[in-house]
């Protein structure tokens, strides 16, 4: 057990404090050079004080069409095609996920095991190994510059059946003997039972998955080439081009920083669930 301690705590708080203003002073920056113009942001040193520019910045860069050498599409766009992927990434990898660890442990077929573990070896190959025959195949199927060429390949999770899969061997036999009394054949067992004990698990993983989607840069950076389909990460990569006198660095940042509200939104509006689904141990 550990002992508190005045010194201790003290100790534990200036760690905390340090590893916080760590964390926050690039973020701090990028908003600072948000509010500025893009000629203030280049000189040295550049001020820590917010400019006067914030609202032109954010507005310019939700509607795009700027003067900077690189790609000028409206944000708003952008984020909209990250958000509509993030979503469908989440979803799809959870529904695919439970409907699989459902299949794996309830019933009984050949070579279930063999599957199963099938699945899991697909944990060493991520997506950088196989995105040459993924390409290929999307491509054939004329499925560039889409969102399902975007989604599609990506929603497929090996974590996520592994962890339900757990999840579902600790469900007490009594529950599948008392729902075959009942009446309730399989789909209404996981409907009725399953999924109201999974919902702290689907949320953790929810939010894993909703900021895994929404940080995609080399998949979409292969399948897209149209302007209207890049998602917000990879937008801002193409804003930047040539020196730093030829880029727009304060549309770069008010854009970064509208990149990183909605997965804030996400951890901030499900923190209780995700804690919860980490940690939760009456299952």
């Amino acid at each position: 057990m550990v002992e508190r301690h005045p010194i201790l705590n003290v100790v534990s708080h200036l760690v905390l404090g340090l590893g916080v203003l760590i964390i926050a002073f690039p973020l701090y920056v990028t908003f600072v050079a948000s509010t500025q113009t893009a000629d203030a942001i280049v000189q040295t040193p550049m001020s820590l004080l917010p400019g006067s520019h914030m609202v032109e910045n954010y507005v310019q860069a939700w509607r795009g069409g700027g003067d900077g050498a690189g790609s000028t599409a409206p944000v708003g766009r952008m984020m909209t095609v990250s958000l509509i992927s993030a979503l469908v990434i989440a979803i799809g990898k959870i529904a695919i996920s439970l409907l699989s660890a459902f299949a794996i442990v309830y019933f009984r077929f050949p070579f279930r095991q063999f599957f199963f573990w099938a699945i899991f070896v697909t944990l060493m190959l991520p997506v950088e190994v196989r995105i040459g025959p993924t390409y290929k195949v999307v491509a054939d199927l004329g499925m560039l510059n889409t969102y399902a060429g975007l989604t599609v390949p990506l929603i497929a999770s090996a974590t996520a059946t592994f962890l339900f899969r757990q999840f579902f061997l600790t469900v007490p036999d009594e529950l599948v003997e008392a729902a075959r009394i009942d009446g309730a054949g399989p789909l209404r067992f996981f409907k009725d039972v399953l999924l109201p004990l999974s919902t702290t698990s689907i949320a953790a993983l929810f939010v894993i998955q909703f900021i895994y989607g929404w940080n995609q840069y080399l998949w979409p950076l292969l399948v897209t080439t149209n302007e209207n389909m890049y998602p917000v990460v990879m937008g801002i990569k193409r804003m930047i081009s040539g020196g730093d006198a030829a880029n727009e660095w304060n549309i770069v940042m008010a854009t970064a920083v509208l990149a990183m509200i909605p997965p804030a939104l996400v951890v901030i509006l499900m923190q209780r669930w995700f804690v919860k689904g980490l940690v939760d141990t009456e299952k």
